[in-house]
């Protein structure tokens, strides 16, 4: 299907560059950086769930134990708008569940360029709707009906997300660049499940 994955690539180019970048500028523009700071932080203490159980899934007690302390001591001490854990010295460190079915044996599949969202694979897009699902399923639904959590979820979240990867397209200055981001991805993957 690459001829399909290099089709949507061009559209996420397209996407990127004239439509979430310049979201991504003017929230940049607006927003002091100690406030994107903050919104950061939140949004990763928030990721913190999925690590637990993806942690727990994997049977890693350790990264289990250091993603609930993360988000106690971060939710508690500070909403979760600071890392106070990362400054004590309790690192983060990331779990998903494709990182889960990867650990148990589950092979790539085919490789993907999921529209907007970027590289992926099948078992990565599998993860992705799991952890998206179980996330949704875990947080009460007078939570995910308000309109400033939707607001923050579909709207805040995703600029903070672009804002915090500095890759652009076709800005490497290499003519295979579809090629090289395909095997950064896989093997980046291949570290993460390693790890």
């Amino acid at each position: 299907i690459e001829g399909l994955n290099r089709g949507i690539y061009h559209f996420n180019a397209g996407f990127d560059r004239y439509l979430f970048l310049p979201i991504v500028r003017a929230y940049e523009f607006v927003t002091p950086d100690f406030v994107e700071d903050r919104v950061s932080d939140f949004f990763a203490n928030l990721g913190e769930v999925t690590t637990f159980a993806n942690a727990l899934l994997q049977l890693k007690g350790e990264t289990a134990g250091r993603a609930a302390t993360r988000f106690v001591v971060n939710s508690m001490f500070t909403a979760g708008l600071f890392d106070l854990a990362g400054a004590r010295g309790i690192a983060q460190i990331r779990e998903d569940f494709g990182q889960t079915l990867g650990h148990w044996g589950a092979g790539n599949g085919p490789y993907l360029v999921l529209p907007i969202l970027g590289p992926s694979s099948l078992r990565d897009t599998t993860g992705l709707i799991a952890d998206t699902l179980s996330l949704w399923l875990a947080t009460p639904s007078t939570i995910t009906d308000a309109t400033a959590y939707r607001a923050a979820r579909f709207g805040l979240q995703p600029v903070d997300a672009r804002h915090r990867i500095a890759f652009r397209y076709f800005e490497t200055g290499s003519p295979f660049e579809y090629d090289l981001v395909r095997l950064l991805y896989t093997e980046q993957r291949k570290l993460d499940i390693a790890k």
